[in-house]
C-alpha cells in the first residue's frame, strides 16, 4: 500500500531524512515512533507532497490522506464545512457527512459549531473525519495524542481501531508517545536521527530496549 525507499530530505544544507525505508501493507496498522525532532513530521509532509525529497522513492498504491500535526482546521468554519472540505479533491466527491458522525458520534451535537470553539480532542476528531471524507486507502495521522488528555486519546485510538476494522483502511500512526502507538498498531518503525533504526512488532518493541536507546540517544541532537 505504501513503500518508501532510500528517502532523503534536506532543508538547505541540513539533511533531515537520511535514507528512510518503510512500508505499510493493505489493511495494516503501523506506527512510526521516535523522539521529538527525529524527522517524523518531515516524512509525513514529504509523503503528502508538502516537502520535496532530494532523492529516493515513494510509492502509494491507492489514495492517501494525511491528518497533520496540530490539526490545522479552518477555525472560522463549522464542523460540517470542515468535514466537507475533505471530499473536495476526492476522485468520487461524496459530501454526505452522515457516516462520519456515525463513526464519531461525539461530534454530532457540534455539527454547526465553529471549529475554533471545540476542545482539542473534538478538533482532532474533526481533523480525522475530514481526512476520512476523501475515502482514502491509507490514513496517516501525525501526533494523534499531542496536547490531549489520556482519556481523550483512548477514545481516538478506539475510533481508529474501528475505522480499520470496518473499512479495512491501512493506518500509519506517527507518534512521539510510544505507549499509545504500540497499543494500536501491530508493527512499528522506529525513527531516530533522520533514519529508521528498527522495524519490529509492537510486542518486540515493548519488551526490548530499542525504544529506550532511540529516545535517549536522540535527546542531545534532535532535528525535525
Amino acid at each position: 500500500m505504501l513503500e518508501v525507499r532510500a528517502l532523503f530530505v534536506q532543508y538547505g544544507p541540513l539533511e533531515v531524512l537520511s535514507g528512510v525505508d518503510l512500508h505499510v501493507d493493505a489493511g495494516e496498522m503501523v506506527a512510526l515512533i521516535g523522539p521529538n525532532g527525529a524527522g517524523k513530521s518531515t516524512l509525513m509532509n514529504c509523503l503528502s507532497g508538502i516537502v520535496a525529497a532530494s532523492s529516493g522513492t515513494v510509492r502509494i498504491d491507492g489514495t492517501f490522506a494525511h491528518v497533520p500535526e496540530g490539526r490545522q482546521l479552518f477555525g472560522g468554519l463549522s464542523v460540517e464545512d470542515n468535514l466537507q472540505l475533505g471530499a473536495w479533491k476526492a476522485k468520487r466527491q461524496d459530501r454526505n457527512t452522515g457516516w462520519i458522525f456515525d463513526l464519531l458520534p461525539e461530534l454530532l451535537p457540534f455539527r454547526h459549531a465553529l471549529a475554533q470553539n471545540l476542545s482539542g480532542g473534538q478538533q482532532q476528531m474533526v481533523a480525522i473525519g475530514r481526512a476520512l471524507m476523501a475515502r482514502p486507502d491509507i490514513l496517516a495521522v501525525d501526533e494523534l495524542s499531542l496536547g490531549l488528555a489520556p482519556l481523550v486519546v483512548e477514545r481516538l485510538v478506539a475510533a481508529l481501531r474501528e475505522i480499520n476494522r470496518m473499512h479495512g483502511m491501512a493506518i500509519l500512526l506517527v507518534e512521539q508517545n510510544a505507549r499509545t502507538a504500540l497499543s494500536l498498531c501491530h508493527r512499528a518503525h522506529v525513527i531516530g536521527g533522520g533514519k529508521v533504526v528498527a522495524t519490529e512488532t509492537s510486542e518486540q518493541l515493548a519488551s526490548g530496549t530499542t525504544l529506550q536507546d532511540s529516545y535517549l540517544g536522540e535527546a542531545a541532537g534532535a532535528r525535525r
